[in-house]
Order: C-alpha cells, then structure tokens, then sequence
C-alpha cells in the first residue's frame, strides 16, 4: 500500500463488479480495487500524493462513480475521502454494515438529479409589467434621477427578481416532488433562489426530466432552471463513512 493511505470512492455491495477498465485519481490515474469486508465493499486506490482537486481528478471520480452505479446501488464518497490503511477502513465498514446496507437498498435502482433555481436573464421586462410598485419606482428615477432614486429602484428590482425566482423554483419542486421517491433540501448557493435534490427511479428519468424541461418553459420569465443529473446520490446518503482525511 502507498504511504499516503487509501483513496475511497464509494461504498457498494460486496458481490457488484467494478467497471471494465476502471481509472481513478492520480496522474497516471490509479486502479481501483476492491476491499471487501463481509457484505459491503469499498473501491478504492493508492491515495496520490499531494491530493487536489484537479479537474482531471475531480472528473475521474464522478465519472467511475457513475460506471459503477450501472452495475448496483453505490454509496458515494466525495471527492478527497482518505482513510489511513486497510484495516482502519476494514473496521469502519464492520461498524457501519447495518446503516450502509440500508442506505444501499434505498438507491438501489435510483439517481439523483439537481435542480437550481436563479433569477431569470432579461427578466426586466415582465418585471416592470407585472409589478406595480416597480413601474412606479422606475417613474420616479426618470423624472427625479439621482443616486438614491436609482439605489432605491436597483435594490427594488435585485429583491424582486430573487423572490419571483424563489417563487418559481418552490412551484417546480412542488411539481416535481410526486415524480421523485425522495426530495432534500440543498445548501445556500450564492446567487441561487432554490437548491433540490431529487432521487429518482432510473425508469423514471425520461419522464422526470421531460417534465422539469416543460417547468422551466413555463417559468422562464421569472426563474431559470438548471438541471442537473443523472448524479451519484450523494445528497440521500446521510452517512458517509469512513471518516474523511480532508484534502488541503
């Protein structure tokens, strides 16, 4: 084993394969391989040294986690999880068996897609249209312009476009939710009216994804929608040991 640790990438069921010609991080990029621990399995690799997130690397470790979940439910790990040696992961997997097989029966069959919402470009126009207030605050910096008018009218119409985009992108998650076995909340984004996450049967993509195209027509004076998927399910698994080593 290489002294920097092993590289985990995901947590699956101990019989799933890896993919045919499997790459991992590094440069030349890794070969994964699988430490089995009764039930469950970890991919994994030598950890290169001096790990960052490199786009190369970055993109290594989605794409072989979406090779893998051709094969079966995977329990994803983000990217830069390093645990010190075999044996501390060995333990670790032993520790968590009963969540992770859990978890794992819960993906199995599923992908997660991601949904934002942001204030739509060149929405302006349907602003002033529908919003009285701001046709009025737009009156007033044309006839008596000035900093504080325009302050006034630019804070006005930043607040307004948030909200018509958080309104629109909470109506398209409503829509969406009945097509999904599961929906989470995602973290504040910058610039980002509505972050979800849907976890969606794998026989159900064309038909999820058909609709939320349909939603962001209808809604593309007030929000634009940015779809994302399919993913691996990180934002459905609530455990994800092993314990990561941070990259730095």
């Amino acid at each position: 084993m290489a002294d920097h640790g092993l590289y985990v990438y995901a947590v699956i069921r101990s019989g799933q394969p890896l993919p045919a010609n499997a790459r991992g991080v590094g440069g030349p990029p890794a070969t994964p391989r699988l430490l089995r621990e009764g039930a469950l399995a970890a991919v994994v690799s030598d950890a290169p040294p001096q790990l960052r997130a490199r786009r190369r690397d970055l993109l290594a470790h989605q794409e072989l986690l979406l090779a893998l979940a051709e094969d079966g439910p995977v329990l994803p790990m983000r990217f830069g999880v390093v645990a010190p040696d075999e044996q501390t992961l060995r333990e670790q997997l032993a520790e968590a068996r009963t969540r992770h097989l859990a978890t794992l029966e819960q993906l199995a069959g599923r992908v997660e897609f991601n949904l934002k919402a942001v204030p739509a470009q060149n929405a302006l126009a349907a602003l002033v249209r529908e919003d009285p207030a701001i046709r009025q605050l737009r009156e007033d910096a044309r006839h008596r312009p000035g900093y504080a008018a325009d302050l006034r009218l630019g804070e006005a119409v930043a607040a307004a476009l948030a909200r018509r985009a958080a309104e629109a992108g909470t109506e398209v998650v409503r829509e969406l939710s009945p097509l999904a076995h599961a929906v989470a909340a995602g973290p504040e984004v910058q610039g980002c009216a509505v972050n979800a996450s849907f976890l969606v049967d794998r026989e159900a993509v064309e038909r999820f994804s058909a609709a939320a195209r349909q939603l962001a027509f209808t809604h593309h004076e007030r929000a634009e929608l940015r779809l994302a998927g399919p993913l691996p399910c990180y934002s459905f698994v609530a455990d994800r040991a092993p314990a990561p080593t941070a990259v730095t």
